[in-house]
């Protein structure tokens, strides 16, 4: 059964810091709130087009959900109610790590919420601070163990190529990240933003990012880093919209970006087999076919070029990711 959410965004309301890659109104292509009416009418409406609720999350996503005015947050979760009687998973939201009190889970907890997904986006101190993100290391992992305690699942967000980040600090933040043993994560590199602190840094020539194919390296070894320790990543980049493009100055986006880092884990394995095993011919899960041949069949080409002709297949296996074909 396909997962789905119902996104509902509350632009940078409940906010304490604008981080230095902030622009909100950007990423959501909104800054006019949503109120308690509106949060019916979108699921009332989603309903009567034949979502099944009972593969569908209510979301709010955008801002810091748990530090919007409390009469508002209450507003917006109490118009979810009647919803989750009609079969809905539970309550998805996105908040900061300084805004998790105990206080708050309660609230969450009575009020149904499933999901919390907390911005930590590095797990350097001083990185942090270089963002004005105005929270530390030690309050992702406080905010990690109180949600795990009330039984809520526990996402985590972080940010490839941070101002003042290396691909070190990048790698670690990962397996710290990991080491606090979320249900999922999102990876997001730094898209530069028009308007942005880093947008001005970066327009100064003071602040750059890796370079796209450098950035496609560290991005695979980080899906990889969390694929091995079982944790899915659900996102990995921004979603591509107009408002996005028509914002940004640089950094690392493009809107196949998860294609190209799973086509290059994929090259990379396919190398290791035809090194180590001298095969020519594979099989990988139908589910995986379109990555392992690569974007755009980049992978063939790859090798082509190399003078190696390889033949990818799919096959009905839903354990092995690629197999030499006479296995």
């Amino acid at each position: 059964m396909s997962h789905s959410n119902i996104s509902i965004f509350v632009p940078h309301l409940g906010c304490p810091h604008r981080c230095s890659f902030c622009d909100q109104n950007a990423i959501t292509g909104s800054n006019a709130l949503p109120d308690g009416e509106y949060v019916k009418a979108l699921l009332s409406k989603a309903l009567d087009d034949g979502l099944d609720p009972a593969s569908s999350e209510i979301a709010f996503f955008g801002g810091s959900f748990t530090a919007i005015p409390r009469e508002y947050m209450l507003e917006l979760l109490e118009s979810c109610q009647p919803f989750l009687k009609q079969g809905f998973q539970g309550i998805r939201l996105s908040t900061r790590p300084d805004c998790v009190s105990y206080e708050i889970l309660d609230i969450l907890r009575d009020y149904g919420v499933r999901t919390v997904e907390l911005g930590a986006q590095s797990m350097d101190d001083s990185v942090l601070l270089l963002n004005e993100r105005g929270h530390t290391s030690l309050d992702v992992e406080l905010a990690s163990s109180r949600i795990k305690e009330y039984g809520i699942r526990l996402g985590l967000q972080m940010m490839v190529g941070l101002y003042g980040s290396t691909k070190e600090l990048d790698i670690l933040t990962a397996k710290r990240l990991i080491a606090l043993n979320p249900d999922e994560a999102r990876i997001y590199p730094v898209a530069v933003m028009r308007g942005t602190t880093l947008g001005r840094l970066y327009e100064s020539g003071e602040y750059r990012t890796y370079p796209m194919d450098e950035a496609l390296e560290l991005l695979a070894k980080l899906l990889s880093m969390f694929s091995e320790s079982g944790i899915p990543v659900i996102k990995l980049g921004l979603h591509s919209s107009v408002d996005v493009e028509s914002r940004l100055l640089g950094g690392i986006y493009h809107p196949a970006l998860r294609e190209l880092c799973e086509s290059l884990i994929y090259r990379r394995e396919l190398e290791s087999m035809i090194e180590k095993e001298g095969v020519r011919e594979f099989t990988v899960p139908k589910r995986n076919l379109s990555s392992a041949i690569g974007h755009k069949k980049s992978n063939l080409s790859y090798f082509r070029e190399k003078g190696i002709e390889i033949s990818i297949k799919p096959s009905d296996s839903q354990t092995e990711r690629l197999l030499p074909a006479q296995i």
